[in-house]
């Protein structure tokens, strides 16, 4: 009985093939949709490492807050009485900044969640955002050792207030790359995110010519931004608060 030798290749071809080195073996061609995937994998590692370097200078300005915090050694009672009374300005001011700098680390990861990580206009305000966050513990130690002095309190309201717009202009940046949002859901929380960092870097602006004029009510409209953050952020179909710093995709009520 014959063999049809259309069936299979020969031996010659077969040895042949073995003999190939496999670099140069033809390559498949791409599949459909291969690019798109292989540029989603790169602007998700762009966002990690991004993600990452925002983690260690958050970090590193929390920490750098406490350190001007101190006694002196040797004191006696009544002397160590009184630096212990005088480290309340320094506790005040460290509790505000920490406060501040956890939201805008929060604010921060969700903005990062959302936006290209390999988007040079993204990246420009990350790293001017991540500047003027490690800045911070500069006006926080002018403010607890210097607060009844306007341009302390105004050096204060003005770095918190540019590092807030340097967030708004990455959330600025991500919409208009992302395009319109796939749901009503995604939509609404980009109006939530909008209104908080307007709102947020709106008082803290106008806190600094208030801060010129009285120093001492600055700090009223500072401590005020929190209160002001829980109204916007409800949810107003449940009373809940709304989840403006959760991750994409992730629905309501999943942990």
């Amino acid at each position: 009985m014959a063999v049809d030798a259309g069936t299979g290749p020969s031996p010659g071809q077969t040895l042949l093939a073995r003999r190939v080195p496999p670099r140069l073996a033809r390559r498949a061609p791409p599949r459909p949709g291969a690019a798109p995937r292989v540029r989603e994998v790169q602007r998700s590692a762009a966002t990690e490492r991004l993600s990452a370097l925002s983690d260690g200078v958050f970090a590193i300005a929390m920490t750098l807050l406490v350190l001007d915090i101190s006694v002196p050694d040797g004191l006696d009672d009544a002397g160590f009485r009184a630096a212990l009374r005088d480290t309340g300005p320094h506790l005040a001011a460290y509790a505000l900044s920490f406060a501040v700098i956890a939201q805008f680390w929060r604010s921060h990861r969700a903005l990062l969640a959302q936006a290209p990580g390999d988007d040079e206009t993204v990246t420009r305000f990350t790293l001017l955002g991540l500047a003027l966050v490690a800045l911070l513990p500069f006006p926080t130690g002018l403010v607890a050792e210097y607060g009844d002095q306007p341009l302390a309190a105004a050096s204060y309201a003005a770095n918190v207030a540019a590092a807030n717009a340097a967030h708004l202009g990455v959330l600025g940046t991500s919409h208009r790359r992302a395009g319109p949002p796939p749901d009503d859901g995604r939509a609404a929380e980009r109006r939530r995110s909008l209104r908080v960092l307007t709102a947020l870097t709106s008082v803290f602006a106008v806190s600094i010519p208030v801060a010129l004029v009285s120093p001492g009510l600055a700090p009223v409209l500072w401590v005020s931004v929190f209160p002001l953050q829980w109204l916007l952020t409800r949810d107003p179909a449940n009373g809940a608060e709304g989840r403006v710093s959760r991750w994409p995709g992730r629905r309501r009520g999943r942990r």
